[in-house]
């Protein structure tokens, strides 16, 4: 059959759009992960041999392991349903119903298992750290002490559940709102004494001919319209 015949034995058309691939570069690749898949089932037999585990390799990027600065919140998961495959609930390999550790595609079915995992050597290297911790100064220690204080005040007050520990919250709100509402209100007060003493010390200074906001209002009221009086006799 010729080169530029299709299956049906008629002429094929350009087929120049179709993409080309190198096969001694994908050759290569197959040889480097032949390689290194070689590498690694020799390391874990060796470790298996020694009585240890088998662990990633290090890189040269990774960091020193610190403590974890995220809160899992395992409550939310309780009375929830979750869609999972057919064939995940098998083993600990691959998403399935449960917490699930994206870096070594893991599901695990507690919370104890998972606390577990994120302290083991494995997920350390597969989240790039070694595994190795750096010994902290006095200073950061009590950085470290101030934050997980603020931290756990935080949480308490957001975790108010009894009666009486909300009854006290509101009671100390409530103070507060007070408070700054006899500051507000003395700030109101002080502010119409200061005019009341500018409006006082003018008339001092200028006599009784000086008309003062508001003093007038109703005398002014009462002569547009026409009234005098009320027809009351002066005794």
């Amino acid at each position: 059959m010729s080169k530029n015949s299709s299956a049906y034995g008629q002429a094929a058309g350009d087929t120049d759009f179709r993409k080309k691939y190198d096969l001694d570069e994908y050759a290569a690749k197959a040889r480097d992960r032949e390689e290194a898949e070689k590498e690694e089932r020799k390391a874990r037999w060796e470790a298996k041999m020694a009585g240890k585990k088998y662990y990633k390799p290090l890189e040269g990027h990774e960091t020193l392991t610190t403590a974890r600065s995220g809160h899992q919140d395992f409550s939310k998961l309780v009375g929830t349903t979750m869609l999972v495959p057919a064939g995940a609930g098998v083993g600990k390999r691959g998403r399935g119903a449960g917490i699930y550790c994206e870096a070594c595609d893991l599901t695990f079915k507690d919370n104890l298992q998972w606390i577990e995992h994120t302290n083991s050597m494995q997920h350390q290297r597969n989240t790039g750290h070694t595994g190795e911790v750096r010994k902290a100064t006095a200073e950061e220690v009590h950085q470290r002490i101030e934050q997980l204080w603020e931290k756990l005040q935080e949480r308490k007050r957001e975790q108010v559940v009894s009666l009486q520990e909300r009854l006290e919250v509101r009671k100390v709100e409530d103070e507060k709102e007070r408070e700054e509402k006899r500051r507000k209100r003395k700030e109101v007060e002080e502010r119409k004494r200061l005019e009341k003493e500018e409006a006082l010390k003018a008339k001092t200074d200028y006599g009784e001919d000086v008309r003062i906001e508001g003093e007038h209002d109703e005398d002014d009221m009462m002569a547009a319209m026409g009234f005098t009086g009320f027809g009351v006799p002066k005794k």
